[in-house]
């Protein structure tokens, strides 16, 4: 009776305490509700050769990725909180995402990590605890994210993450989601997280590997320093002006 009651006191947590032991644990809840955007500088090797990132996110929802090769500089993913757009890689022009892109993104507008964890409740997702799972020899909760419905191919559907958080330190240590659209459709998406640093009293990690499960992870995202609340100019995620 004695190990079944202390089977149960140790696996009585909830998703709403595991998020909240998250902000513990990483800084505070105040300082997290203190920040207004981050700006990554980072690189990614491909093929031997080392590539410059500039990646922005907002709480607001504005976000790009500027990315430099051969001393051109190329953004992609761009919202300026109206129009979603990137620039094309073979012709340097700039270009509207369509319609049903900037309305997916629309619909769950500021929620990517890390804010999700602070906007969830306002934003009414719905936040489930399934239980335990290693990830990479670590045991893990993992945390089921309902976000607003998104459309593909014009038909509704729905917009699921799955958040695993180690168990002894309650930090993110891999999100997974199914890819919707594309040549990789019906794959899951996977994005690890490593290498947590202290960044103005925050702890935010420095690695991030991106792949699709099951399949060969490619180079992580090496960040090189990382910026909270930078000040940059509404114009930098302006679709360009016509010439």
């Amino acid at each position: 009776m004695a190990a079944m009651i202390f089977f149960v006191a140790a696996n009585a947590q909830t998703a709403d305490e595991i998020i909240a032991k998250y902000f513990e644990n990483t800084g505070g809840l105040d300082k997290w509700k203190a920040v207004q955007g981050v700006k990554m500088t980072a690189k990614v090797n491909q093929q031997g050769m080392d590539i410059p990132l500039e990646l922005v996110f907002m709480k607001d929802g504005r976000q790009m990725t500027k990315i430099t090769i051969q001393g051109k500089e190329v953004k992609q993913g761009v919202f300026d909180g109206t129009t979603l757009w990137s620039t094309n890689f073979m012709n340097q022009k700039a270009e509207k995402s369509d319609a049903e892109s900037t309305e997916n993104l629309k619909a769950n507008l500021g929620s990517d990590y890390p804010f999700v964890f602070l906007m969830y409740k306002e934003k009414k997702f719905k936040l489930e605890l399934l239980g335990k799972e290693s990830v990479d020899g670590t045991e893990t909760f993992k945390l089921k994210m309902t976000k607003n419905p998104i459309k593909v191919d014009g038909k509704p559907e729905e917009s699921v993450e799955f958040y695993y958080f180690d168990a002894e330190n309650f930090v993110p240590l891999m999100v997974e989601s199914e890819i919707k659209s594309g040549e990789n459709k019906g794959m899951i998406a996977q994005s690890k997280f490593s290498d947590f640093q202290e960044v103005g009293g925050l702890m935010i990690p420095f690695s991030w590997a991106q792949g699709a499960k099951g399949q060969p992870s490619g180079q992580p995202l090496v960040i090189t320093n990382i910026e909270l609340n930078p000040k940059i100019d509404q114009s930098a995620f302006a679709f360009p002006a016509e010439k």
